[in-house]
């Protein structure tokens, strides 16, 4: 009589190389959140997700920068994003705000997040923002529209070269109200 070899151990080494890849997989996933935020502070495109520190002054006098504001809205964002004012003409070292409408297109309450971009990237280390709704999530009820505000310094150190840049806002759900 011929046994036939029990196939248990190759079994048992798949499943577990399957349920380390996995939980490895899992690891690696929540370790890319801290590990964009130092690329993009390394690299220089890191927008300030925090309040500023920085006071407005004299220094820039006689220097004007165009600030445009834009929205950018993914498809499928289920928001309307409007700026108020569409480029301010500003001197560095002096506060500025500027008024966002936000709508949110479905008739149920949400939680977003505004996420700013600056351009050109390099400058985003100059545009300190000192109080912006970005800073935290926002709750929307359904069809609700609000007005938001940032208030924000040109830093007085900008590259002279630059004499233009660009605020843009996009709208991301982050989670039902």
């Amino acid at each position: 009589m011929i046994e036939t070899p029990t196939p248990a151990r190759p079994d048992r080494s798949l499943t577990r190389s399957l349920v380390l890849m996995a939980a490895g997989s899992f690891v690696f996933g929540f370790a890319l959140v801290p590990l964009y935020d130092v690329i993009c502070e390394a690299a220089g495109i890191r927008v300030n997700a925090t309040p500023s520190a920085a006071r407005a002054t004299d220094s820039g006098v006689g220097r004007e920068v165009t600030l445009e504001f834009m929205s950018i809205v993914p498809d499928g964002s289920g928001f309307e994003l409007t700026p108020e004012t569409r480029q301010l003409k500003l001197q560095p070292g002096k506060l500025y705000e500027a008024k966002f409408r936000i709508r949110n297109l479905a008739t149920a309450p949400v939680v977003a997040q505004a996420v700013p971009s600056v351009a050109p990237a390099t400058t985003s280390k100059y545009l300190q923002k000192t109080e912006c709704f970005c800073f935290t999530p926002q709750q929307f009820a359904g069809s609700e529209e609000r007005e938001f505000t940032v208030r924000f310094i040109v830093a007085p150190d900008l590259p002279r070269q630059v004499d233009r840049m660009t605020l843009a806002y996009s709208m991301y759900t982050v989670g039902s109200g």
